[in-house]
């Protein structure tokens, strides 16, 4: 396992209890979806893998060994652990959007062509090269989390932990950002973490999925499993997709014959409608050959 927690808890100095033993794990190359409404400890979770927070108990392991929150091995970690804010303006300070993306390369001490280098070559996986030189509050609020993701993408992660990276963006800007994360984990083989309670996009980005209520970890399993049991999904406040919920409908209003699994994607639901139209092409020669025949 890439990241392992056991039995993980954490209180804030005002009494609040954000996480509540809460043990999970995942691999390299995964992408993991958590899944939870406001306040239900995702953030607090994620700011554990990076080493932002401490656990109040329990503990957290990468690569099997257990954090260890000295100057070093903190520094260490986000060498190969980048994290990305919900809010890109907690990330972008510089004057220019390339001296931004240059500040975690030279902070780690590498030298100026080869931070020129990764600059550039993070900029241009983003879509982001032509604003190199602009000032990043002059950006678009979805051209402010690329440059975000650039600046951490500089530094070489093996993982991007990232807090609501779709949130308040416009549908393509969504798109563009989702493609852009999947091109990440298929051709650099980066382990993709985020939390969202977008239900929507979970399926179009996880193969893994933690769900999360009140601090405590309620389910776990792929969203195809997660989506499927429609009572725990309600009971922490949550909705399926909306695919989901059309052929959930479907199914029990109309009685058309859905499998159990339902579709979470168009693609999914593509298949299905085929499926049973296939089915309802193949029963209909039995039917009309009854009507000839009534002996039959």
């Amino acid at each position: 396992m890439l990241f392992r927690l056991e039995n993980l808890s954490h209180q804030y100095s005002d009494g609040t209890l954000a996480l509540d033993d809460v043990s999970l794990s995942f691999a390299a190359g995964e992408r993991i979806a958590l899944l939870g409404t406001n306040g239900s400890g995702k953030t607090t979770l994620l700011h554990h893998l990076n080493g932002i927070l401490q656990p109040t108990s329990g503990k957290v392991y990468f690569e099997d060994k257990p954090l260890k929150y000295n100057s070093k091995s903190l520094l260490d970690l986000r060498k190969r652990v980048g994290f990305i804010f919900q809010d890109p303006n907690d990330q972008l300070f510089a004057p220019t959007v390339k001296q931004d993306v240059a500040f975690g390369p030279l902070n780690l001490g590498q030298p100026p062509d080869q931070v020129k280098k990764a600059v550039d070559e993070a900029l241009t996986t983003v879509g982001m090269a032509e604003y190199a030189e602009k000032p990043p509050h002059f950006l678009s609020l979805g051209q402010k989390k690329r440059v975000a993701l650039a600046g951490v993408l500089a530094m070489q992660p093996e993982v991007l932990i990232m807090d609501e990276p779709t949130s308040n963006l416009d549908p393509r800007a969504t798109s563009e950002i989702l493609h852009l994360l999947l091109r990440l984990n298929k051709e650099s083989k980066i382990t993709l973490l985020l939390a969202t309670h977008d239900v929507d996009m979970v399926p179009l980005f996880a193969n893994k999925l933690y769900i999360l209520n009140k601090g405590k970890l309620v389910s776990e399993g792929s969203p195809a499993e997660m989506f499927s049991d429609a009572e725990m999904i309600r009971s922490v406040n949550l909705r399926a997709p909306r695919i989901a919920h059309l052929f959930e409908v479907l199914k029990k209003e109309d009685n058309l014959p859905i499998d159990k699994q339902l579709p979470l994607t168009i693609g999914d639901a593509r298949k299905e409608i085929l499926r049973l139209l296939s089915s309802q092409k193949t029963s209909k020669p039995e039917a009309t050959s009854k009507r000839r025949n009534p002996a039959a």
